[in-house]
């Protein structure tokens, strides 16, 4: 049986854990090459001992312009030009209108917006003609939560560039798509900066905000990334893929 990505060379950011890694350990499943990155070494380490198949880690900062530089380097000279990127990078610290600092919003927009951006900048010279580009939005670019105004900012504007690429990236047939997570267990819950008890309680409430009555798996997601990223999506572009047990459309 013919696996999905034979042959392709991917990208995964932010894949130490979560969502990242998860699609990680599918694209390799279905037979590509992975470069996976990370902000710490240590935790890429840990990553790598859960993967088999033909990849590599490497360290980068996903604000920093010149580690996108060096990631698209690295994975060209390792395994030649580029035919995934899944942009799955971010930081979700949750922090009401009265509180917010520049600091904040620096880190939120370098990270979710500046980022990805840049990466597809390095990328585009060695992207091959077909690629795909899968961005990692969210549900709360389309809903009204509290004290997730500038979370929920980056997001729709990577949303907003996925659409404008689709366009203008459309001579060399690449493709780019957002996947949109609902509430997905992975440990980002556990850095937005908030007391254990309340991360628990607001969990609650997004649970019960699902028609499906439950959070979603890394796993499930992966599944949605590996469709998008895979020649059964062949002519589906620009769309935003909601994989949220239906809490945006009810």
């Amino acid at each position: 049986m013919t696996k999905k990505l034979e042959g392709k060379v991917a990208i995964v950011t932010g894949a130490n854990s979560g969502i990242g890694l998860a699609t990680a350990k599918l694209f390799l499943q279905e037979g590509a090459k992975v470069v996976l990155t990370g902000r710490r070494q240590e935790a890429l380490n840990e990553a790598a001992k859960e993967l088999s198949g033909d990849f590599a880690t490497f360290r980068a900062d996903a604000s920093s312009i010149q580690d996108s530089n060096a990631l698209v380097a690295f994975t060209q000279e390792k395994f030649g030009n580029i035919d995934i990127l899944f942009l799955n990078a971010g930081v979700a610290p949750f922090m009401p209108i009265s509180d917010i600092t520049e600091e904040h919003y620096n880190e939120i927009f370098d990270i979710n917006v500046k980022g990805p951006v840049f990466t597809i900048k390095a990328a585009f010279p060695y992207l091959n003609d077909g690629a795909v580009i899968v961005s990692n939005t969210s549900v709360v670019n389309q809903k009204g939560f509290p004290g997730t105004a500038i979370y929920s900012a980056s997001k729709a504007a990577l949303r907003s560039v996925t659409r404008v690429l689709a366009n203008e990236l459309s001579e060399k047939k690449i493709r780019t798509v957002s996947v949109a997570p609902g509430p997905i267990e992975t440990p980002i819950y556990g850095k937005l900066g908030l007391p254990q008890e309340q991360v628990q309680a607001m969990g609650e409430s997004f649970a019960q905000q699902v028609p499906l009555g439950r959070f979603g798996t890394a796993e499930e997601l992966a599944q949605a990334v590996l469709f998008l990223a895979s020649p059964d999506a062949s002519f589906i572009n620009g769309v935003e893929l909601e994989v949220d047990g239906g809490l945006s459309q009810v």
